[in-house]
Parts: structure tokens; sequence; C-alpha cells
């Protein structure tokens, strides 16, 4: 039976579907079954990351309304042999549509054939989240060392935990910039965590790679160098049961710095 984890976050624009869909690809990679499930009804942009808009002929209110089954909108990422499925949302719809037993009926029969199902949380605390949670076992907060979206991940830690998860929420910081924190721009990894008080599951560095990639429709997951795949695929390792020591800001301007180094040679 496989583990149902919500991606949530809150505040909207801090990576949170992008967080879903590298750690979905990042655990595919190392050999689990994954299936990430849009829950953004109205929005949809779990697929456009994943490459896989083009594809979608049903998704996941066709199921909850009985006009497809289940089998029938489940996208396969044929990079991944079968490891990586995509159950898309609605674009065209409005996020009352679905109701939490629809939901949690769908994860309940999705849980046996998958390890991962990754639910992808639309953004606030409303419908959407409470649609999301419903079928969740255990959930990861995405934030950014914003003040704001610090602010906003403990209002969701503090929902979280008056839900019936089997594990307490877990954290992921991401985008961080080492010169921002630095120059005391932003808060620190320790102050988040001190202020936020659960688990830190791992941290993701700022990279326009993310963007560049990410429109293309392959995850940064994929390029093993980026220092934010590494980040992605530390997270997935954690998941997974391995100690895997955090990356620290230093290891990363040094890598950031040979790279820039590189670049420039590479130009001569």
């Amino acid at each position: 039976m496989g583990k149902a984890i919500v991606v949530t976050s809150g505040k909207g624009g801090v990576g949170k579907t992008t967080t879903t869909a590298n750690l979905g690809t990042a655990l595919a990679l190392s050999g689990s079954k994954v299936c990430l499930l849009d829950l953004d009804i109205g929005l949809r942009n779990l697929d456009v990351i994943l490459g896989l808009d083009n594809r979608i002929i049903y998704d996941i209110v066709d199921v909850a309304k009985g006009r497809a089954k289940l089998q029938q909108a489940l996208i396969k990422d044929k990079r991944f042999e079968d490891k990586l499925f995509l159950l898309p949302a609605a674009q065209n719809a409005d996020k009352s549509v679905l109701n939490p037993e629809e939901v949690k009926k769908i994860v309940t029969e999705l849980k046996p054939d998958f390890d991962y199902v990754l639910i992808d949380c639309p953004a606030g605390i409303e419908q959407g989240f409470i649609n999301a949670v419903a079928g969740a076992d255990q959930a990861i907060v995405v934030s950014t060392p914003e003040i704001s979206a610090v602010r906003d991940a403990d209002r969701v830690i503090g929902l979280l935990e008056k839900e019936s998860l089997s594990e307490p929420p877990q954290l992921i910081i991401n985008r961080i910039r080492t010169h921002m924190i630095n120059d005391g721009q932003a808060m620190d990894i320790d102050e988040i965590t001190r202020h936020l008080s659960i688990k830190l599951l791992g941290i993701v560095f700022d990279d326009d790679q993310v963007i560049t990639t990410s429109n293309k429709g392959e995850p940064i997951v994929l390029n093993e160098r980026n220092p934010a795949s590494q980040g992605y695929r530390n997270i997935a390792r954690r998941m997974q049961g391995e100690t895997v020591p955090l990356m620290s800001i230093a290891s990363i301007e040094k890598k950031s710095i040979f790279s820039r180094l590189k670049s420039w040679f590479d130009k001569k």
C-alpha cells in the first residue's frame, strides 16, 4: 500500500507545483512507482512542467463524476517506463466541483498500485486545500525564505496538525538564494525551522534553469549536476528512508563559482 502525500504551501508562487513534479520524477528515477495528482482545478500546470499537456483526454473531474475510469485518465510518462503517472486537473472547472469524499475515493483507489501518490494542492486554505488534505496520509509544506511565505506556511501547518495524518507535516525550504541570506535580506534556514517547528525534509537552492527547463516540459531533476536538482534528489532519497546530509550554503557557493569560471573559459 502506497503513501499519499499532499504537497501544500498556503501562499502561491513558492514553487509547490514545481516541487511536486521534481519530487515525483526523482522518486521514479530511483525506482519507486509514483502517481502525481493535480488538484489545482481551473489552473492545471503540473502537466506542463512534465511535458504531458498534449496528451490529456480525461481529468480528475471526469473520473470523480463517472465520465471516465481512473485508468483511462492516468497519463504515463514514457521517459520512465512504468514508474511515473499523472492524473491531471480539470482546466475549465471551478474548485468547488469536487468534494473531499470524491478525492479520498480516488486516492484510495490509487494507493494499492503506487509507492507514492503526490497530491499537488492549490494555493490557499479554502475548498481546494480541504479536498487535497482529505485523501492524504502525510503532508509536505513548501516555503521560501520570505517572511510572508513563512507566515502562510505557519498557518497551514496549524491546520494540518488538526487533521488525521499518520505523521507530522514536514518542511521543504525552496528557492534559497545564498547571497540574500548572507546579506541578511532573507531568513536563514535555522531561523525558518525554529519558527515553524516542524522537521526539515530538505532545501532547494534557487536556479534560473528551473524555469527554463520547466517551460520545456523537462523537470530540473533530470539534470544531475544542477544544485536545485541535487536538492530534489536528496529529498526523494530521504522520503525513501535514506539518511542524507543537508546541502550546505558554502558548498553551493563553491559550485556556483566553479560553474561561472567554466562558463567563462568555455567562451574563450
